[in-house]
């Protein structure tokens, strides 16, 4: 007879012993299945698994904690019915847990949530563990942490015990490694892939318990974790990988390996890898891995992982040409983020230089300090343009017709512009303090009934405070609320400004009129008004009222605490949603219709209106404060392949790029690519399969993108210099 340990390890571990806190049953968990899971090798050789059974009944996620299907335990019990009894045990008391979290409940209600102005929370988010905290110390060392806190916080001891069932667990595991890799070697009929089994065993004979020692190892190590972990965000590679790499003699290996290990990334979506950087006295952290992995990104040219370089005042130039070679292979990668401005934004909030250097992304290009913090998950949106909906309509959803927001008057009633604007700022505050809310809500409940022992290894603050990755533990427990269609806001706010107050050419009951009339039969209205001064063009007035919001936005975030023991702050990265978030949206006085899917994409302009060139955009964000955005502030321009087809057309982007910089900008994203291929891919799919655009946060095949995401991009203005 078939055990229930081999059908459903994960399970079978929980149930071992009943009486202990759910936490420590979900290290037991991790502990069976570490013995009975199947293990396999990528189509590379590297070790791959994860934490799910085999019949697809359970498992652990890092972003979503323990899940169980209950179909398919149903099914389980039908294929074993020796077994059916404890499994049908195991379903009902499974259900009852999955009640009493309330989690359920809380992902498929509306009460915290209004619709199409905001979400928050409803997910476990990225992370960025500090891998190097075992390739570099082994499992040995974290369980002398563990012992030597223990005796600190008596009350947690299923914390510590839930820990150290997971070393125990990835031990388990290297040791299962090394004897599959013998075995394959020994039938392996390749000479090269019987000498990489017989090397990768060797490795696993010390590897996770003990120091890497070379970066085969370290690369044994690290895949082990990853895998484990979900295959999320890297991190900071190139710096905890450094040591390695210089034990390493063989750097044909080095380069072998991270080809192996670019496939994998590949295969399996991995997120945000961040290399160079600077310490906290700006000294330059690019080393030789930085550029190995450079070669590597325009080698492959996939669109993962996202790859995060971070510039500084004393970026070499060297490196900057090879950004620059990078970008022209059309990849969208890396995306540059300033030291000097992020750094800064982040010792605003408390944390020291020594850590603020230490900053990576996780996800598209949320920010954390490697194993430091859990405040890079984005705990939420907030939709500008459906704020400014509710104040031309007092709180009224035109789309549905609802009164869902904030009664905050009438606009007709609005003798000065300055009213009318108070008033969106009272609806943004609104929608912005319901998304602090409904997200703390949620990331409460998972910090009850979803701990993380295994980042919880991983992330200083917790095994020294007895507390849970997701429970306060981490050193940095801030919280990241995004901002969405703010040039369309701005340039909204302007038309209003100028049309309505300052030369009263319309009323604002002609305007509402035609809004909900979607401009049909106002066509000289939305004329005026759709062609009116647009934000992204360097021009005063328009960029002040634009930057004014999303100033207060990101001030008045700071006054909301999260769950976990920070404060929320913002930032801008639309991930693909931009379109979406456009077609909720009604007509609005930048002349968008109703329904339209094309809205602003990152901090920039709204997609085809900027008309004066690339600096006149550049100038036009930088009115924004970029030292209080501590989640990515994406800014993004599109560029004509035949410009970084020239050494000129390169050293003229660099200087661009440092320009920006030098004045305050924090992060810049740049998509190189042929308006012709653009439009000919979206006619002629099957012929640009690998055609690769930067959507938000990040990259991806163009091809693979929907209808309107597609045409929000192709209106992307193309720049020359």
């Amino acid at each position: 007879m078939t055990s229930l340990a081999h059908i459903d390890p994960f399970l079978h571990g929980y149930f071992t012993d009943e009486t202990l806190e759910h936490g420590e049953r979900i290290g037991l968990a991790l502990l069976h299945a570490a013995k009975n899971l199947r293990i396999k090798f990528s189509r590379r050789l590297l070790p791959e698994t994860n934490f799910e059974a085999e019949y697809g009944t359970s498992g652990y996620s890092p972003s979503e904690g323990f899940w169980f299907s209950e179909d398919n335990i149903i099914k389980l019990a039908e294929k074993f019915p020796e077994h059916s009894q404890t499994l049908s045990y195991w379903l009902q008391e499974l259900k009852i847990f999955r009640s009493s979290s309330q989690l359920l409940n809380c992902k498929t209600t509306e009460t915290l949530n209004i619709s199409g102005a905001h979400w928050g929370g409803g997910w476990g988010g990225h992370s960025n563990p500090d891998y190097g905290r075992i390739i570099n110390f082994g499992t040995d060392n974290i369980r002398r942490i563990i012992e030597a806190n223990r005796e600190k916080y008596p009350t947690e001891a299923w914390f510590y015990n839930s820990c150290a069932h997971t070393l125990d667990a990835l031990d388990i595991f290297g040791e299962r490694y090394r004897e599959a890799a013998l075995i394959n070697a020994a039938a392996c009929e390749n000479a090269d892939d019987k000498s990489f089994y017989l090397r990768m065993a060797e490795a696993f004979a010390t590897v996770p318990k003990n120091p890497a020692y070379d970066f085969m190892s370290a690369m044994c190590s690290f895949m082990l974790i990853f895998a484990l972990d979900g295959s999320d965000s890297p991190g900071r590679f190139d710096q905890y990988m450094y040591s390695a790499y210089l034990k390493t003699e063989n750097k044909a290996e080095v380069t072998d390996l991270l080809d192996r290990l670019w496939d994998y990334f590949h295969d399996h979506r991995s997120w945000n890898l961040c290399i160079s950087g600077s310490d906290e006295n700006y000294n330059d952290e690019t080393n030789e891995l930085t550029y190995e992995i450079l070669a590597m990104v325009r080698k492959k040219c996939y669109q993962t992982p996202n790859l995060t370089c971070r510039i500084h005042r004393n970026t070499p130039d060297k490196l900057w040409n090879e950004i620059a070679d990078t970008l022209a292979a059309g990849t969208g990668l890396p995306a540059l983020y300033n030291d000097d401005v992020v750094c800064t934004a982040l010792e605003k909030i408390g944390i020291p230089p020594a850590d603020s250097h230490d900053y990576c992304m996780n996800g598209c290009n949320q920010i954390d300090i490697l194993g430091k913090s859990h405040m890079g998950l984005e705990d939420g949106e907030v939709i500008f343009t459906k704020c400014l909906e509710f104040t031309l309509h007092n709180g009224t959803d035109a789309m549905t017709g609802e009164k869902i927001s904030a009664e905050t008057g009438n606009p007709e009633t609005f003798a000065t512009y300055e009213r009318f604007e108070k008033a969106f700022v009272q609806q943004l505050e609104y929608i912005t303090y319901n998304a602090c809310h409904s997200a703390n809500t949620y990331q409460q409940l998972r910090g009850i009934y979803e701990p993380h022992p295994l980042r919880s290894c991983l992330i200083e603050g917790c095994l020294e405070k007895g507390r849970d990755y997701r429970n306060g533990g981490p050193l940095y427990n801030h919280g990241q609320i995004l901002a969405e269609g703010i040039a369309d806001t701005g340039d909204s706010l302007y038309a209003v400004k100028k049309l309505v107050y300052d030369e009263k050419k319309y009323t604002m009951k002609e305007l509402i009129d035609a809004l909900n009339a979607d401009f049909e039969g106002y066509e000289q209205l939305h004329h005026d008004f759709r062609n009116c001064e647009k934000f992204g063009n360097d021009i005063e007035e328009t960029d002040r009222i634009t930057a004014r919001i999303l100033n207060h936005f990101l001030t008045f975030l700071k006054r909301n605490n999260t769950y976990r023991g920070g404060i929320f702050t913002g930032g801008c990265s639309t991930f693909n949603r931009a379109a979406g978030y456009g077609q909720k949206t009604a007509a609005l006085p930048n002349g968008k219709s109703k329904g339209e899917p094309l809205l602003a994409d990152s901090i920039a302009a709204t997609p085809g209106r900027d008309t004066n060139g690339p600096t006149a955009q550049m100038k036009s964000v930088l009115r924004f404060n970029h030292t209080d955005a501590c989640s990515g502030f994406v800014f993004q321009n599109k560029f004509e392949k035949k410009l970084f087809g020239s050494a000129k057309g390169k050293a003229s982007f660099i200087s661009l790029a440092k320009a920006y910089f030098a004045n305050g900008g924090q992060q810049y994203t740049v998509t190189v690519v042929s308006p012709d291929d653009l439009i000919d891919a979206k006619e002629h799919p099957e012929n640009h399969r690998n055609l690769i655009v930067r959507v938000g946060g990040y990259s991806d095949y163009f091809v693979s993108l929907s209808d309107e995401l597609q045409n929000n991009i192709i209106e992307r203005t193309f720049l020359g210099i």
